[in-house]
């Protein structure tokens, strides 16, 4: 008696997956760096907390929001409030935070192009080695 072969399972796209790292991964940095503002007590507690509470929801929220339609496009206008937060930050803190920033842009940009190129040469190994209804590969 034959067990039916495994159903294959569906890979996750790698695009959406990158890009919800990063936006998370930027959050987890503005979140600490939100802290670190209101310990220093460089601005009034309230304007520390709305600015850096803010954009961290915001990152959060965003990367639940780049599987949908204007996605990607919402997380790149957060990139942009990331670096213009870091531009207008103190002169303590605003060499290190500008290059955060731009680092994450980086890899935000980096997330979109490995994670399509990635989406794309499953797409391609996919239709070259198609599946029978069975679940296993033609020969």
């Amino acid at each position: 008696m034959t067990s039916p072969a495994p159903a294959v399972r569906r890979k996750r796209p790698a695009k959406p997956q990158f890009t919800q790292t990063i936006l998370v991964l930027e959050a987890c940095c503005v979140l600490f760096a939100t802290l670190v503002a209101y310990g220093l007590r460089v601005a009034p507690t309230p304007v520390v907390w709305a600015v850096g509470g803010g954009l961290a929801l915001l990152l959060v929220v965003a990367s639940g929001l780049v599987t949908r339609r204007g996605g990607y496009l919402v997380g790149w206008v957060l990139q942009g409030w990331l670096v213009a937060a870091a531009i207008v930050l103190p002169a303590v803190a605003r060499d290190i935070a500008v290059l955060v920033a731009l680092v994450f842009v980086g890899l935000w940009v980096a997330a979109l192009r490995i994670g399509g190129r990635i989406d794309r040469e499953r797409a391609e190994y996919d239709a070259a080695h198609p599946f029978e209804p069975g679940g296993t590969a033609t020969a």
